[in-house]
């Protein structure tokens, strides 16, 4: 296909439904993992650190140009958006080993919140209405969500706990989100994933060492679902909503991605058994619907 030629009516929704897909199984894969002995650590170095060594060869082919003219600022903005990424997968991951699925993802995509009280304390830009009214449905249903885990948290468990972990996992992404635009401006697409995902990658190395994380001597499975988390949500996911902007509006994407904590749950369900309690259904569909009115009121 031309690049000039746009693509058929249908295929933008059948790519972002694909993406949809595979960024839903995030949060399953990550759980699986853990369940196979894999430090949380480990599994967001390795989920990173596998997607940076894909893309490498396409970065190197397609922006060796933009890679070898990085300015000292662009090298700057690069090392806080990773060290932001980093710190997203470092604590989302690990929240999942506290509290539920279903949880864990309503609370990590609350980012259009963080990243519209931002926009409005850092560069003085007054939120809308729709994002006012956002903010306060999220709010609650956030605080619904965390009486909820607190009330029915089983023996060993740590649910709430688990929630502050994802929602720093959520903040750390918004951080990552208001840097990545910038420099996203002045490079091309593989050039930005590939110093993202590599730079988050060694913050994440480090970190495993400190910590005394085994990186090796994983059995097969763990293996397979590490290869599948770099391969599914972290290149086909984001990739198609990356490609899908082109075709179709930032908002209509923004609330295709109110569906990963939907379908994660969902998965969830299937196969780890976890249902919804009456209250943490209540602040989900609040949360969603909050996070959807922040989209809408989002300014360009």
């Amino acid at each position: 296909m031309n690049p000039s030629t746009p693509p058929a009516r249908w295929l933008p929704f059948v790519v972002l439904g694909l993406g949809l897909t595979a960024i839903s199984f995030g949060a399953i894969f990550a759980r699986i993992a853990q369940a196979e002995g894999v430090d949380s650590l480990v599994v967001a170095t390795w989920r990173l650190g596998l997607a940076a060594l894909i893309v490498t060869p396409i970065a190197l082919l397609q922006s060796r140009r933009d890679l070898a003219a990085l300015s000292a600022r662009q090298m700057l903005m690069a090392l806080a958006a990773g060290l932001f990424l980093a710190a997203h997968f470092a604590t989302w991951i690990s929240s999942l080993e506290y509290t539920s699925v279903a949880s864990s993802t309503a609370l990590v995509t609350t980012n259009p919140l963080w990243i519209g009280l931002a926009s409005f304390l850092l560069f003085r830009e007054a939120p809308t209405r729709m994002m006012l009214g956002g903010i306060a449905l999220s709010f609650g249903g956030s605080l619904l969500i965390f009486w909820s885990d607190s009330q029915n948290a089983g023996a060993g468990s740590d649910p709430m706990f688990g929630n502050l972990l994802a929602l720093i996992g959520s903040w750390c992404f918004s951080a990552y989100l208001l840097i990545g635009r910038r420099l996203r401006a002045g490079l091309g697409l593989a050039a930005y994933i590939w110093l993202a995902y590599g730079v988050a990658a060694l913050f994440l190395l480090a970190a495993s060492g400190l910590a005394g994380s085994a990186l090796s001597g994983h059995n097969l499975a763990a293996w397979a679902v590490l290869a599948g988390m770099a391969l599914g949500p972290q290149l086909l996911g984001h990739t198609a909503y990356n490609w899908s902007l082109r075709h179709v509006s930032a908002t209509f994407v923004a609330v295709v991605t109110l569906g990963e904590p939907v379908g994660s749950a969902a998965m969830a369900w299937v196969f780890f058994g976890e249902g919804f309690a009456p209250l943490q259904l209540a602040g989900f569909t609040l949360l969603l619907a909050g996070i959807y009115l922040a989209a809408r009121g989002e300014r360009r």
